[in-house]
């Protein structure tokens, strides 16, 4: 349900309703408007908790109570009623006008390689470090990640550069270590319905990036958005990263469509990762551009200092020697949408 308060109403009147639906065992999210307060509530079936049956449009202040008809209800666009969600971590902002720029290796293989790489992208603007400590591969006999040492490096690289960081997070058991380092958690698209793990990452508190599944409609992204979004954690950034489909002729089909969709469905943060999709470095900048231009709220893209010496992924990895180009027309196509770095001056497009 969504509870819209009258203009007029008073803090006092906010607070009470919102004393009503968690006293009932629903999770209520409150929402300043530049006019009106509005109040996102949730009930537990589980719990057998309905928000339908508190009479709340009868409390003071109260002007309406909208019932929201989607599956997903904190995620949803009605659940803020027109408010888009901006990000605030590591002082920097995901959403509304800011673009988010995220980058870094596919995999942290070493010191020199993650303070170079760590160090380029800071150096053209980028505004969070990417890197996988711990690594989801397909063949069990692939190169898995350095894990704790992975994490180690992470946050030297983090302590040198100032950048916030964006790791993955695989296993429930892992969760600690990764949150002593890490400002945003990614979620994979392998653990998108990993729902015991979406709920940790929830009842953590801490930032997360919830990509895609390989073969996920956008409801079924919005229902795993949806499990970490009711354990109490706001911050959750949608990413599409290329499904598959029954085109060969490159890795994945990045649906662009999606990201003005999610925004028309949810008001979440939606960011794009390029270069999954491409698996290719040349396909990597086009794609990026274009996800720009459509309107998407960050980018997150894999840079190395030597991508063919890379362990994994290379082919789609961008030259760190050549990622302040690729930053600076990635900012000129963000600008066509109205959005500019995190931090940032605006660009002339």
């Amino acid at each position: 349900m969504m509870i819209v308060m009258k203009e007029t109403a008073t803090e006092e009147e906010v607070h009470a309703v919102v004393e009503k639906l968690e006293r009932s065992g629903a999770r209520a999210r409150r929402i300043d408007g530049a006019c009106v307060t509005v109040i996102g509530a949730v009930g537990d079936l589980e719990q057998d908790v309905s928000v339908e049956s508190l009479g709340l449009e009868a409390q003071p202040g109260v002007d309406r109570v909208v019932p929201i008809l989607k599956p997903y209800k904190l995620a949803s666009a009605q659940m803020t009623h027109g408010e888009r969600t901006v990000l605030e971590i590591g002082g920097r902002r995901v959403g509304g006008s800011d673009f988010a720029l995220i980058a870094g290796p596919c995999t942290v293989e070493s010191r020199e390689q993650t303070l170079h790489t760590a160090a380029a992208v800071k150096d053209a603007g980028a505004t969070f470090l990417r890197g996988g400590a711990y690594k989801p591969r397909t063949s069990p006999y692939a190169f898995q990640g350095l894990g704790q040492e992975g994490l180690r490096l992470l946050a030297e690289a983090k302590a040198q550069t100032g950048l916030p960081v964006v790791t993955e997070l695989m296993d429930v058991a892992d969760l600690e270590p990764v949150l002593e380092v890490a400002d945003v958690i990614q979620i994979g698209a392998r653990n998108m319905q990993n729902y015991p793990l979406l709920r940790e990452v929830g009842r953590a508190g801490r930032p997360a990036l919830l990509k895609r599944g390989l073969s996920s409609t956008l409801e079924e992204l919005l229902m795993a958005a949806e499990y970490v979004l009711k354990e109490g954690n706001p911050s959750v950034m949608l990413c599409e990263r290329g499904i598959r489909t029954f085109e060969t002729a490159y890795r994945f089909t990045l649906d662009l469509m999606a990201v003005p969709v999610l925004k028309e469905l949810s008001h979440l943060p939606v960011i794009v990762d390029p270069s999954h999709a491409a698996g290719r470095r040349d396909l990597v900048t086009p794609l990026s551009l274009a996800a720009a231009a459509v309107g998407a709220d960050g980018i997150i893209v894999e840079v190395h200092p030597e991508p063919d010496e890379a362990i994994c992924d290379g082919p789609q990895q961008l030259r760190a020697d050549a990622f302040a180009e690729y930053a600076q027309a990635v900012e000129r196509a963000a600008a066509l949408a109205g959005k500019t770095l995190s931090g940032r001056e605006p660009v002339l497009a």
